[in-house]
């Protein structure tokens, strides 16, 4: 397998041919509510209405016809994020069918070779093709963050930069890096070597272990990885 080869796409297109979308005006605000979703992760009405400045009912009619269509998908959010009395907000995910609206459809062709190489030679084969992928993706990551001082802040921008969707989050004990989007989750939800891989690479570029609490291609909403702080880290070393 040539080196530096890579199993993603990182165009993101305008979404058309919904069942409702009604005027051009309202496809078009469709298609932000879309990709905010995409690019911020599950979001509530309130939230989305806020930050694309709908109304209540201007949002909520959106994310109708949007599950409608089957592009979102509204959860009921998780128990950790439910503060006080009443009944929670729900909360709308990017569905496979909405991901797919993004993305050039590559995926089965990519699957098809790494089943071949699996038959052909086994998992070792495809093994070795993922590390050369995360490898391929860590030299590039390296010399982006190089002059960077913020060094997590630097990664989350290369890796939205590459199609990701990337943000990080303060949390106690250190931060949490959110891929919105995943290129290959299609292809990685077959192969989860693709995914640990990559998740080696994030830490070697990071300088510290890291911990994949949740992926796309699993059918979580968000790919989240935690990153302990280098204190914490040393600390647990310390008195291990």
């Amino acid at each position: 397998m040539a080196e530096g080869v890579e199993l993603r796409h990182n165009t993101v297109v305008k979404m058309v041919g919904h069942t409702n979308m009604g005027s051009g005006d309202d496809s078009r605000t469709r298609d932000l509510v879309a990709r905010s979703i995409l690019e911020n992760g599950p979001s509530t009405a309130a939230v989305l209405g806020k930050r694309l400045g709908l109304t209540a009912a201007g949002i909520r009619r959106h994310l109708d016809l949007l599950v409608a269509d089957g592009v979102l998908e509204a959860r009921e959010p998780h128990s950790a994020l439910i503060r006080g009395r009443g009944r929670p907000s729900k909360v709308f995910i990017m569905s496979d069918k909405g991901r797919e609206q993004f993305e050039h459809s590559y995926d089965d062709l990519a699957v098809a070779a790494l089943k071949f190489m699996a038959t052909q030679s086994g998992d070792e084969l495809v093994s070795n093709f993922a590390q050369s992928r995360a490898e391929d993706i860590e030299r590039k990551a390296t010399v982006a963050i190089s002059k960077k001082s913020n060094k997590s802040q630097a990664v989350a921008d290369f890796l939205s930069e590459q199609g990701y969707a990337a943000s990080i989050h303060k949390k106690p004990m250190g931060e949490e890096l959110c891929q919105h989007h995943c290129p290959i989750a299609h292809v990685a939800s077959e192969f989860p070597q693709l995914c640990e891989a990559e998740t080696e690479a994030l830490s070697r570029l990071l300088g510290t272990h890291v911990q994949r609490l949740a992926t796309i291609a699993h059918g979580d909403g968000v790919c989240t990885t935690f990153i302990p702080t280098i204190a914490t880290t040393t600390k647990r070393k310390v008195r291990a």
